[in-house]
């Protein structure tokens, strides 16, 4: 299963990069969005995936879940929504401003 969740972060990062080197600032911002979850499916497989019951029961089970690793991704995503939420609305500005979005004529080395 690490195998597949592997791939699929490659794909996921693959995909993300991608759409960072763009032109448009919407795929930017999208780009990113994706190299963040890429990274936080990295980091919920990076320790390995584990199953078994969780810490809270204190039951009688063979093998314990690890719970850090859910709650650091929990704090990742809170951050990554919220980072995309700032990028979006910069994005928006700047199209409402400039009137586009294409990253030479931002630059201002596109020749009009």
């Amino acid at each position: 299963m690490e195998i597949l969740v592997s791939i699929l972060v490659g794909i996921l990062f693959t995909a993300g990069l991608y759409l960072v080197m763009a032109r448009s600032l919407l795929r930017i911002v999208l780009g990113t969005a994706i190299i963040g979850h890429g990274a936080l499916l990295l980091m919920l497989t990076t320790p390995g995936l584990q199953q078994g019951e969780p810490p809270i029961t204190g039951g009688d089970a063979v093998s314990f879940s690890d719970p850090l690793p859910q709650a650091l991704i929990l704090t990742a995503i809170v951050i990554n929504f919220a980072t995309m939420g700032f990028f979006l609305v910069l994005a928006y500005r700047s199209y409402k401003e400039l009137g586009t979005d294409d990253m030479d004529k931002l630059r201002g080395t596109e020749d009009d």
